[in-house]
């Protein structure tokens, strides 16, 4: 890939009319995608959650700050999921729209109408109904691209009060996903750090586990949350998988606890889940349940030290599932669901065009479109297009972008245990609004197009095959359990 070499004139005056107009369809989408979505649909955590909001008690198994706001917004408006649909909507449309007029403004008005048919794909639109962590973070992550936009596209610097209400959405995005850090961090340093790449990348590595350990300290202290035991399920999945592959010598488990999990296929590429039914595999690791995090840690490392082919096997098959590659057509947890899961507090269904539009999504999330994968191949792709031109504002914004979509997709190959395709939307989203600032900055050159093709072609033709002759996937949580 070269060097691209014609750069497109940015015109010496700002279209105002062109960013008002943009801004008045932003307005419009976001109307409609209330109306759609009204009051918004909830699925299993979010039921969990709310009924941590209206009890004021909180567990760090789901983030007790987006329960905690929840609490606040229902004490002043009531209502079930109305507040919290219309906070992630809001802040969604807001960041789309946000750099939509920045491109308008800033004369790239073919630009900004790709940045909105972005925004109104079927699959983002669909998840963003439904009320989530993902989708909070999601919203909180593009409103605050979209701020720094306004200004950082054009090389200014944005003023303190908009740098404040970043920092807040951004913290917020932090504490709402436990692995949002890995997107973050990177955003920030690459926006605001400084310059040289080997700081840029010391200042990372230090920000993002300075931010770990920070974050549970907010979570359990400034929260106020009760210990859960989530931040041991990686420890047992991976010990698990380690040990199903060689009982004799496994680590952590012993010799009859790995053969119980071989016998009743406790462990899944496609999730951790398994391990944690109570009325069957559950009972396997009670004995690693009496341990803390620390020591099964410990394990862990000395299994991956004892067995790291097992180990590598395992990684690399979840990270096929939750990329979704090489899997059956159909493959489950990427549609976003049409109607509100049964409960006993009140939250409600959207009426029936939510189901319908979510019809669309299920078929947007079969096309490559839906595919985290393609998304992480296109990423790596315009990275090395971007950095191989000159620093100017929209090369650096679409840097950042891309780095944290990079860095969050990387955090999977070591820290994850579920496929569902909501973990990804932030990558995708960030990896499409970067291309599509790179294009407005410049024209690709005729090689990195080609070798970016050759490379899109390389994920998306073997996906194809697989989800052609692959036997059809279990429907349904409970059979995908067995």
């Amino acid at each position: 890939m070269t060097r691209a070499t014609e750069p497109r004139a940015v015109p010496p005056r700002t279209d105002r009319v062109a960013a008002a107009r943009i801004g008045g369809a932003t307005l419009l989408l976001l109307l409609g995608s209330l109306a759609l979505f009204w009051p918004g649909i909830i699925t299993y955590d979010g039921i969990a959650q709310f009924g941590q909001a209206l009890a004021d008690e909180y567990e760090d198994w789901h983030p007790p700050i987006m329960a905690r706001l929840w609490h606040g917004l229902h004490g002043v408006f009531g209502g079930g999921a109305e507040p919290m649909l219309l906070l992630q909507m809001a802040l969604y449309w807001m960041g789309f729209g946000l750099i939509a007029a920045t491109l308008a403004r800033d004369g790239r008005r073919r630009a900004a109408v790709v940045v909105l048919l972005l925004a109104v794909l079927p699959l983002y639109v669909g998840w963003q109904g439904v009320v989530l962590k993902d989708t909070q973070m999601l919203g909180a992550m593009l409103a605050a691209a979209g701020i720094l936009a306004w200004w950082r596209l054009r090389g200014a610097r944005p003023p303190l009060a908009a740098l404040l209400v970043v920092a807040t959405l951004l913290s917020y995005a932090t504490l709402v996903r436990s692995n949002a850090v890995f997107a973050t961090v990177p955003l920030v340093v690459l926006l605001v750090g400084p310059k040289p790449w080997w700081a840029r990348a010391v200042t990372t590595l230090g920000a993002v586990v300075a931010v770990l350990v920070l974050a549970q300290a907010i979570n359990h202290r400034v929260l106020g949350a009760g210990t859960s035991g989530v931040e041991r399920t990686e420890a047992f999945y991976d010990l698990s998988a380690i040990a199903a592959q060689d009982p004799q010598h496994a680590v952590g488990l012993t010799a009859g606890e790995a053969r119980a999990v071989v016998a009743l296929r406790c462990v899944k590429p496609f999730f951790w889940d398994p391990l944690g039914t109570p009325d069957r595999c559950g009972p396997t690791l009670e004995r690693l349940h009496g341990l803390t995090a620390a020591p099964l840690y410990r394990l862990l490392g000395e299994a991956i030290v004892r067995h790291p082919l097992a180990y590598a096997t395992h990684r690399l098959a979840h990270l096929n599932s939750t990329e979704r590659w090489i899997v059956p057509a159909n493959w489950p947890s990427a549609v976003p669901p049409g109607v509100t899961e049964a409960n006993t507090v009140g939250l409600r269904s959207p009426g029936p065009a939510a189901a319908r539009w979510q019809a669309l999504a299920r078929i947007n999330a079969e096309t490559p479109l839906g595919w985290p994968i393609v998304w992480l191949v296109l990423a790596i792709c315009a990275f090395v297009v971007a950095l191989r031109r000159d620093p100017a504002p929209m090369r650096d914004f679409a840097i950042a972008l891309l780095a944290s979509a990079i860095a969050l997709e990387a955090s999977f190959s070591v820290l994850s245990i579920a496929s569902d395709l909501r973990y990804h939307l932030w990558p995708m989203v960030a990896t499409a609004l970067a291309a599509v600032v790179l294009t407005a900055d410049a024209r690709w050159s005729r090689r990195a197009l080609a070798g970016t093709g050759i490379a899109l072609a390389l994920v998306i033709v073997p996906g194809a095959v697989a989800r052609c002759v692959l036997p059809a996937p279990a429907t349904t949580y409970f059979a995908m359990l067995r």
